[in-house]
């Protein structure tokens, strides 16, 4: 009987030994999904903030052309790539991972808000981006940003729940 009870115990701290290494890899493979979300996003937004200075006179054009928000070009032509950088950043240091998805989803919620905008009310529809993404008409751009807003929220929902 003593010896049932020993094999019992063995098989007790066995399932508990091995239930913290599974919980690890779990968390291991949700930080990697976080970091690789996170990099799409630096990637892009750098790139994006990089195109719109390096090209500072077109970006400025285009932006003032734009008949929604024209009235507040000379602002957003430095606010707009400042803000891609700053949430750059963010998603760069582990603290403020999850404020920069927050930061980065809010930012592709209003570009995307601003293109269902241009496609519905504007009579003339301005040139889209530069750079790698001047290929994409209107549409391809609406799509590309509903799949960052998703991959956002995938960040968001296993970055939150890790911090549980």
């Amino acid at each position: 009987m003593l010896s049932k009870e020993i094999q019992i115990m063995n098989l007790k701290e066995k399932h508990i030994e091995a239930t913290p290494f599974f919980s690890s890899s779990l968390s291991v493979s949700k930080k990697l999904v976080v970091a690789i979300i996170s990099g799409l996003f630096v990637l892009l937004f750098l790139y994006a903030a990089a195109s719109k200075l390096i090209e500072y006179d077109r970006f400025q054009l285009q932006i003032s052309k734009s008949p929604i928000i024209t009235d507040f070009a000379s602002v957003l032509v430095w606010m707009v790539p400042l803000m891609e950088i700053v949430i750059s950043i963010m998603l760069l240091v582990n603290r403020t991972v999850l404020p920069g998805l927050y930061a980065a989803l809010g930012l592709m919620c209003v570009f995307t808000i601003y293109i269902i905008g241009i496609l519905n009310f504007a009579e003339n529809i301005p040139c889209s981006c530069a750079g790698v993404f001047e290929w994409m008409d209107w549409r391809a751009h609406l799509v590309f940003n509903m799949v960052f807003i998703v991959i956002a929220l995938i960040g968001i929902a296993l970055k939150s729940n890790r911090n549980k």
